[in-house]
């Protein structure tokens, strides 16, 4: 009992549980049904829902595998810091919002904080540059697979169909004299009909939009 009631065994269902559900599913009393025993039994490991979610967030930060140093440029040891933030966030999007704000409540996230800040640093930028560059970047990261075009992934699979449908005959249906191109982008809009190459596209906007700021 005391195995299945760890603290990572919580988290591990709270992150399946809104992955499948949303993070509204996840509740205490949700979780101690999920395993069999009454709320009481989890306020051993977090007294509220607000601890739980920080447990969330921390757990998400511990899943990036950041890459050895290999002394290649900045830039490019920036992009792949980043690509290995979003392979952890990436899986998880109904939970990424819970990291927005906990970046720096755990060892995990202040190692990877400071890992990024430390790059930024080689880049010339000084300490409160690299601390406005580096929120931003990490935030952004959370904020690409939040903004992913299309429906929510952890909606019943007909329900996220329909909502697509829905939402590109909407678009197709606008005047093409008004909003040619929201027209003309409307399939994208609606859903995002290549995962890969939309992330892919959104660690170069970052890591080249920093390397035009750099400071010279």
């Amino acid at each position: 009992m005391r195995e299945r009631l760890s603290r990572d065994a919580i988290v591990h269902r709270a992150i399946e549980v809104a992955d499948r559900e949303g993070v509204a599913a996840v509740t205490i009393r949700r979780l101690a049904d999920d395993h069999g025993v009454t709320p009481m039994a989890l306020y051993w490991h977090f007294k509220d829902k607000e601890e739980l979610f920080d447990g969330i967030a921390e757990r998400l930060f511990a899943d990036v595998t950041l890459p050895l140093l290999t002394g290649a440029a900045w830039h490019t040891e920036l992009r792949a810091v980043l690509g290995a933030f979003l392979a952890a966030i990436r899986p998880h999007p109904t939970v990424a919002d819970l990291a927005l704000t906990r970046i720096l409540a755990s060892d995990a996230g202040l190692t990877i904080a400071d890992r990024v800040l430390g790059l930024l640093r080689q880049a010339r930028f000084s300490p409160e540059q690299a601390a406005e560059v580096g929120s931003y970047l990490l935030c952004a990261i959370i904020t690409l697979v939040r903004s992913e075009p299309g429906p929510e992934r952890a909606l019943d699979e007909e329900v996220r169909d329909a909502a697509v449908r829905e939402k590109r005959a909407r678009l197709h249906a606008l005047s093409p004299k008004r909003f040619p191109n929201v027209v003309a982008s409307a399939d994208a809009l609606a859903d995002c009909a290549n995962e890969d190459s939309y992330f892919e596209r959104g660690l170069d906007l970052l890591v080249e939009g920093t390397r035009g700021i750099q400071p010279g």
